[in-house]
């Protein structure tokens, strides 16, 4: 009961994330793979020299110097220079099992963004036009509770101080779940394949657009390219000059994401339901039998999306002296030497 509460918790969840991420950046930037090549030493700014700094410029060092480094950097204000440290199997090992807890966490937090938005995603494509305002009114609530829980997660993750690489990848990979839910109900369901519900998704991706825009792109990233797909079967629904375009028109300027068989699909269900005109325009395929099977279904990608150097290269790198002490020590008076800097 206990590991339930703790996995529905995202609060919880993202605070681990973010303490994970950063403990793996810490362990990345000092250990070094048994056998690797001798890095080149790192020049140490000799501002920092608190306490704290020369603390932890000693336990940085090689093991074998542990005790005398940081005894000199205590009598001589800091080293001047530090080395990473060689890795063996224990630190080796825990960094690997630190890794794999990183991805779980990611993975239990994407899921639990999945669950909460699916329920929703099953209102957000419909079968029958409703021309009453208060009908139409309650179906873009449907969308705006999508939009209010995904930036319930967003604030949840700046607030527990998630690294944005990972938060741009949660998001890229939710975008692509609604991507894939849509446009598959969108080609399995006749019903669902008419103008009037083309004209209802764009108003509600349109939503989606707009907290893109809200969010930022360091949050986001290229999350609403995700949308793709369905961002352009949606726009050959809604388009009303689709028997008079060319099939190069088509695939070049309104769906170049579309492959043919998706176009075909498409065009083979599409229903005019709001002007009754009942005639179908229909996408050429060269190939019928490939059409009629299920190769225009996409699928969801559940994998993890980034690596530890990914996660490497996008954090800020940090100094260990330059973190100030917690507000419990700094404001006591009888840890004042703590706080003390050397000449």
């Amino acid at each position: 009961m206990g590991c339930r509460k703790v996995q529905d918790n995202n609060d919880v969840l993202a605070y681990w994330l973010s303490n994970s991420s950063t403990l793996l950046l810490l362990l990345q930037h000092t250990l070094k793979a048994t056998g690797a090549a001798n890095l080149t030493p790192q020049r140490q700014r000799s501002a920092s020299t608190s306490l704290f700094g020369r603390m932890s410029q000693g336990l940085r060092a090689s093991p074998q110097c542990a005790g005398f480094s940081f005894l000199n950097s205590w009598i001589l204000g800091g080293l001047d220079e530090l080395r990473q440290v060689e890795a063996k199997y224990p630190a080796l090992l825990f960094k690997q099992q630190l890794t794999a807890f990183l991805e779980k966490i990611y993975g239990m937090i994407r899921d639990n963004l999945k669950k909460e938005i699916s329920p929703l995603l099953g209102f957000c494509i419909r079968g029958r036009a409703q021309a009453n305002a208060v009908a139409q009114q309650a179906l873009i609530a449907h969308w705006q509770s999508i939009v209010k829980c995904i930036d319930n997660y967003l604030k949840i993750m700046r607030a527990n101080h998630v690294p944005p690489l990972l938060v741009c990848k949660l998001f890229a990979q939710i975008f692509s779940f609604i991507k894939v839910q849509l446009f598959n109900s969108l080609l399995l369901r006749r019903e669902c394949c008419s103008l009037s519900n083309g004209e209802y998704l764009k108003a509600g991706l349109a939503e989606l657009e707009q907290w893109c825009h809200d969010a930022t792109k360091e949050f986001v990233g290229l999350a609403w390219d995700e949308m793709k797909h369905i961002r352009q079967a949606v726009g050959f629904l809604v388009i009303h000059q689709k028997p008079k375009m060319t099939l190069k028109e088509i695939t070049n300027d309104l769906c170049p994401v579309l492959s043919i068989q998706e176009l075909y699909r498409i065009s083979t269900m599409y229903w005019d339901d709001k002007y009754g005109n009942c005639c179908l325009y229909m996408v050429p395929c060269k190939d019928s039998n490939n059409a009629i099977s299920s190769s225009f279904l996409l699928d969801d990608d559940s994998s993890i999306p980034f690596t530890v150097d990914d996660i490497f290269k996008s954090m800020q790198h940090i100094e260990v002296p330059d973190i100030d002490p917690p507000p419990l020590i700094r404001e006591n008076l009888g840890f004042t030497f703590l706080l003390q800097r050397s000449e």
